[in-house]
């Protein structure tokens, strides 16, 4: 782990959240990057923040729920969990409602019951299958729309995003992109910011560069 550069990223979006606390992913990116520090309390109040802001966010509970098994807060965890689920199930997040189902079962939790969209139940039962010519599972929210008309960026990392990700999901992030680029005023022309623009945006799509580097087209 590079402290320094987790110490930088720590400091940013700090300062997003006091400029716009009102703003849902900042409080989630906040709260993924003080988990990654460990800072559990902190990743804690963040993800917690979180989910007031936006109780739509599934990916928000799953990490709460597993930063707060990290703090030995077991009733809390569960509650979180147990709602978690039942958002993303109602949402179609297969991804965040089958890990949250992993966490719960580990800990022998019962499961809620709820009703699986039909979208999200053809993708499970397909095995992610089911796209059609311009349609994509997006990664994101494990449910189909439109594929992107091309890699949004040159390399590696663009053709994840393209295989992955929907448009749908890659406008939320150009919005949620243009308040880092404003708040932390980058500049294109410098590597650094771009860098950083690139750091923001894996985190905020989940992506890592181990996903990158094991992906084959």
């Amino acid at each position: 782990m590079d402290t320094q550069d987790l110490s930088s990223r720590i400091a940013q979006w700090e300062k997003m959240t006091q400029a716009d606390p009102q703003n849902a992913m900042g409080w989630f990116s906040l709260g993924n990057v003080y988990k990654e520090a460990e800072r559990l309390t902190d990743a804690a109040a963040a993800l917690q923040k979180t989910v007031e802001l936006d109780p739509s966010l599934s990916r928000a509970y799953q990490l709460l729920g597993q930063v707060l098994l990290k703090l030995e807060k077991l009733d809390q965890a569960k509650d979180v969990l147990t709602q978690g689920y039942t958002v993303a199930a109602s949402r179609g997040d297969v991804m965040p409602q089958r890990a949250i189902a992993s966490l719960m079962e580990l800990h022998r939790w019962p499961l809620p019951e709820v009703a699986t969209p039909q979208a999200a139940q053809a993708t499970a039962t397909s095995g992610g299958g089911g796209e059609g010519v311009d349609q994509i599972i997006d990664r994101r929210t494990g449910q189909p729309g439109t594929r992107l008309p091309d890699p949004p960026m040159r390399g590696p990392l663009g053709q994840f995003i393209f295989h992955h990700y929907s448009q749908d999901t890659w406008r939320q992030w150009i919005r949620m992109g243009t308040k880092v680029i404003n708040e932390l005023r980058l500049d294109f022309s410098n590597p650094e910011h771009q860098q950083l623009y690139e750091q923001h945006m894996k985190e905020w799509l989940g992506i890592s560069d181990e996903d990158v580097a094991a992906f084959k087209p």
